[in-house]
């Protein structure tokens, strides 16, 4: 099994649409891969066009438990009086990644766009993601690999 570290890049999203009455949306995401999530920082007053730059990591494994090799990033409207609103949601399917960065040590999904929809399956608009996955080198009982010329001695 090949373990390593998958980092997803929360560029931007463009086109959501601004549902606040009054003022701007506050938008923001929260990340899922196989039981872990990850939240972004509220794009405060960005409306639908909101620029993040993040970075976020996740433990990922190839072949692993199920077969459910997908990130669901789900976009959500920061209120202050009352429940946050859900605006939509991606996903990106990292199956033909891990597989790669598993043969080759590292793989990469350069920044793309992905459409956001709603629960209806409506278009609300689009995001861009980046995602990389770096094989993790196994230690041996917590030893640091290297050899006699990294010594002190």
């Amino acid at each position: 099994m090949a373990t390593g570290i998958m980092e997803v890049l929360l560029v931007n999203a463009k086109g959501l649409g601004d549902t606040d009455f009054l003022g701007h949306m506050d938008p923001y995401i929260v990340i899922q891969y196989k039981g872990q999530e990850h939240k972004s920082s509220v794009a405060r007053g960005q409306g639908g066009s909101p620029v993040w730059n993040e970075k976020f990591s996740f433990r990922a494994e190839y072949p692993g438990s199920g077969d459910n090799y997908k990130i669901i990033l789900k976009i959500f409207d920061k209120d202050t009086f009352s429940s946050d609103d859900f605006l939509g949601q991606a996903t990106i399917y990292v199956e033909d990644l891990l597989v790669l960065g598993a043969e080759k040590g590292t793989a990469d999904m350069h920044s793309l766009k992905y459409s956001v929809v709603d629960k209806d399956k409506a278009y609300r608009g689009e995001m861009q993601v980046g995602v990389t996955f770096t094989l993790k080198v196994k230690e041996e009982s917590g030893h640091k690999f290297g050899g006699w010329k990294e010594s002190n001695f």
